[in-house]
């Protein structure tokens, strides 16, 4: 397996320039703690690795990263805060796709597969004037 910071750096350059991103990091910060000036924000939080055996005993790990999106409909701005969310959401989709060998992405040979996986979380902003997405990313390796 490929070092995980080089994975991780990977998916970030890649998800990163999907979208004009006003801030992008892979340090999480609370969405109140981010002002208006600084999104659209990108944040890449790493959750867990979990470790099974594949076929020929390889170690197979499965990484677990959240992708957070936030944006700044406002309250008074007259735009619909799911318009602003749903293109950044599907620039991931777009920038996961992209790149695509045999119709999964690899992040370059890094890896065995990329992708999005389960419910990703939305709440555009309707009521507080901050929008908020959480994409669940699945990353699978060997070792």
């Amino acid at each position: 397996m490929q070092s995980r910071e080089a994975i991780m750096q990977t998916l970030f350059a890649l998800v990163s320039g999907s979208a004009s991103f006003v801030t992008a990091s892979r340090r999480l910060r609370l969405w109140g703690d981010v002002s208006a000036g600084e999104k659209p924000a990108l944040y890449q939080y790493e959750r867990e690795d979990t470790y099974s055996n594949g076929k020929n005993y390889l170690s197979i790990v499965e990484m677990n990263v959240d992708l957070y999106i936030y944006t700044a409909p406002g309250m008074d701005s007259g735009v619909t805060p799911a318009s602003m969310l749903n293109p950044l959401i599907d620039a991931i989709d777009a920038a996961l796709a992209n790149g695509r060998i045999n119709n999964r992405q690899t992040l370059g040979g890094l890896v065995s597969h990329v992708w999005i996986d389960g419910k990703v979380m939305k709440d555009p902003g309707d009521l507080d004037g901050d929008g908020l997405a959480m994409i669940p990313i699945k990353i699978l390796a060997t070792v």
